[in-house]
């Protein structure tokens, strides 16, 4: 009887044994899951950080194109004002500068335009 006894305990200690291994089979898939998505996480991250910079960079360069171009006279820019101001309804030719078109169209303005846009 002592024998059998022993036998169950060794049989019971086996299966033990057996679902211990599963389980710790399940948890080393489960590390090398986990640390390969830890890896694409870094190598995500990397990227973003270097895509962050690469935007840094080009804001610093576009902000200092703004402040060089706001430091020179540019021609442009004032044709652009004339040019949204008779779209709003005002003349910008000498003869009715600043006074309202009443929506009607102004040779002298469109001429003006045309010779500054050219």
């Amino acid at each position: 009887m002592m024998d059998r006894n022993f036998f169950d305990t060794i049989i019971d200690f086996e299966k033990q044994l057996e679902s211990t291994q599963l389980q710790f089979r399940a948890l080393k898939e489960f590390v090398a899951i986990m640390v390969e998505e830890r890896e694409a996480l870094q190598q995500e991250n990397n990227h973003l950080r270097q895509r962050l910079d690469e935007m840094h960079e080009k804001e610093a360069m576009i902000e200092k194109m703004r402040e060089e171009r706001l430091n020179k006279f540019d021609v442009g820019e004032g044709y652009d004002n004339l040019a949204r101001l008779y779209q709003e309804g005002f003349h910008v030719c000498h003869v009715h500068f600043g006074s309202s078109r009443k929506e009607e169209d102004c040779l002298f303005c469109l001429s003006f335009l045309n010779k500054q846009n050219n």
